[in-house]
């Protein structure tokens, strides 16, 4: 009998990725590639990619709407994709054409970030590879960047950070670094927008019992992605444990956060607000709440009516305290 050439599985995170004992990691979803393009057919935003580092590789993509007149500074917004650290990129047509949509909505530059992933590149990587990006961004604040997009027209005192699902828990981290002293950056944080965070715990709260499906495979991320600390209450997933820094460092001004009916992840981002706004912190919190959706759900559908009111309701953040018309 012959032997099978078939590769055996070490373990699979289904419907994410497998990963086989030769340490080949096959991914099963948002593997595909959009490129860039000087005017998107649907919005006519221009989107440009870049690299921010070569060794280790830390790429992004730009976005600029399709107006913008010689002078105009416009809000800077730098967004985390989502994806459980280990799928996903800034290049698939999911992200892409969220981002364009975004973009045309919100009058705003965005630099999408390209981290990389689990289990090649377990936590902390992810966290790293986008705290050297947020380095490069807000490197263009004297003009004198590498990037001239951002030179020429980014607002680095309305600057930005948002994502989804686990980007939204890298935006969340970015700004606890945002606000150490000892780490920082050099212009401020404005806002921040969490749109459906990846936060958990080891204890369940609220509803996250209802689907123990869904609550099972939560469960099982983290220590998926971070086998170093495979704790679900490690601060970095669990900004409300016993064990995480204050949420009164959090290094911006304002702070929105949306979560979706259907979500497992509902409850998290509740208590995030809640803690958010009764800890001391001085900024200002606000959370929207979508009826009858699930995770990600304005990812998939973004004529969706209630696709509509998140990126709108996105928008308006981003442009609160836009300066007045001269």
């Amino acid at each position: 009998m012959e032997s099978s050439t078939k590769p055996e599985i070490q373990c699979e995170f289904l419907p994410l990725l497998r990963v086989y004992k030769d340490g080949h990691v096959e991914r099963l979803l948002d593997t595909d590639f959009v490129p860039a393009t000087s005017n998107d057919s649907l919005t006519g935003v221009l989107s440009k990619d870049i690299t921010i580092l070569t060794e280790p590789n830390i790429s992004a993509r730009l976005f600029l709407p399709r107006h913008i007149n010689t002078n105009q500074k416009l809000p800077l917004l730098v967004y985390f994709h989502g994806g459980g650290f280990c799928i996903s990129s800034p290049f698939t047509s999911k992200y892409h054409n969220y981002l364009n949509t975004l973009v045309a909505e919100a009058n705003v530059i965005a630099v999408s970030v390209n981290y990389r992933k689990a289990p090649e590149h377990p936590i902390p990587t992810a966290y790293e590879d986008s705290w050297v990006a947020l380095q490069w961004v807000v490197s263009h604040s004297n003009n004198d960047g590498p990037e001239s997009c951002l030179n020429d027209h980014a607002d680095f005192e309305r600057v930005f950070l948002s994502g989804e699902s686990a980007g939204a828990n890298i935006a969340h981290n970015m700004a606890i670094l945002a606000g150490h002293p000892e780490f920082g950056l050099s212009v401020p944080l404005l806002g921040v927008a969490l749109v459906h965070p990846y936060f958990w715990g080891s204890d369940p709260i609220g509803s996250e019992t209802a689907n123990m499906d869904s609550k099972a495979a939560t469960d099982r991320l983290w220590p998926f992605i971070c086998p170093s600390n495979p704790d679900n209450n490690d601060p970095r997933v669990n900004p409300v444990s016993a064990d995480a820094p204050s949420l009164t460092g959090l290094g911006c001004k304002r702070v929105l956060i949306c979560v979706a009916e259907k979500d497992v992840l509902k409850d998290r981002g509740w208590v995030y607000y809640q803690e958010l706004s009764r800890c001391g912190w001085m900024g200002v919190a606000e959370i929207m709440e979508t009826d009858g959706e699930g995770h990600g759900f304005h990812l998939y559908d973004l004529q969706n009516e209630k696709a509509k009111d998140l990126i709108q309701r996105l928008a308006a953040f981003f442009n609160r305290d836009m300066p007045p018309l001269i």
